[in-house]
């Protein structure tokens, strides 16, 4: 069954069913395009502490991820130092893992390295946007989150494998995933066509 019927009595898609906060997160933000550099990196960051745990768990622990690590501000999160490292170790209110702590501090460094040399985190990562050949929600990655993610790993950025990748794809808009039934798919459809992505500085 690729959908649910939603609390409105509407069908979205059947991961929704998960938990009641699914819902809202589904209906504004899975799926629709973004092109805020924050906001990007903020779910790269999330998703790399959702590797080996449930969506949920990290969804219901956001606003202490983004307590803990300055609202994800790149140039704030890339000056971090051990002592800050200390602190999120402490920190109950988030995934206390020091690799995945390190990690994206490393990625915050990363992340100015790669806004300087492509203009912006948005304009890097929509050159890889998808060309949505498969039928959603039937994989885990795709020939572009294979290509983002060894582009990344290039550049140095840690806990961004394939499947990391196209989960971070599905849910800033660079693949329409929502299930076709879903009363979602269409307006992130419109939404994306709507969507201009960033110009790059350079080509790939």
């Amino acid at each position: 069954m690729s959908t649910i019927e939603g609390p409105d009595g509407k069908p979205r898609c059947a991961w929704c069913a998960g938990a009641p906060e699914f819902v809202p997160y589904h209906d504004h933000e899975w799926g629709f395009p973004v092109s805020d550099d924050r906001r990007l990196f903020e779910k790269l960051s999330l998703e790399a502490f959702q590797s080996g745990l449930s969506w949920r768990t990290i969804l219901n622990k956001r606003d202490a991820f983004r307590a803990g690590f300055a609202n994800f501000e790149i140039a704030r999160v890339a000056a971090f130092t051990e002592a800050d490292v200390d602190r999120l170790l402490q920190d109950a209110g988030i995934v206390r893992h020091r690799g995945k702590i390190e990690a994206v501090i490393n990625n915050a460094a990363r992340a100015q390295e790669l806004i300087a040399e492509a203009g912006s985190l948005a304009a890097f990562v929509w050159r890889y946007e998808a060309k949505e050949t498969a039928p959603p929600q039937s994989r885990s990655t795709s020939p572009e989150s294979e290509a983002l993610s060894k582009a990344l790993k290039k550049r140095g950025w840690r806990f961004v494998g394939p499947t990391t990748v196209f989960a971070f794809m599905q849910a800033m808009g660079l693949v329409n995933d929502h299930a076709q039934g879903c009363v979602i798919h269409a307006r992130a459809a419109e939404a994306r066509k709507g969507f201009v992505p960033p110009a790059s500085a350079h080509t790939l």
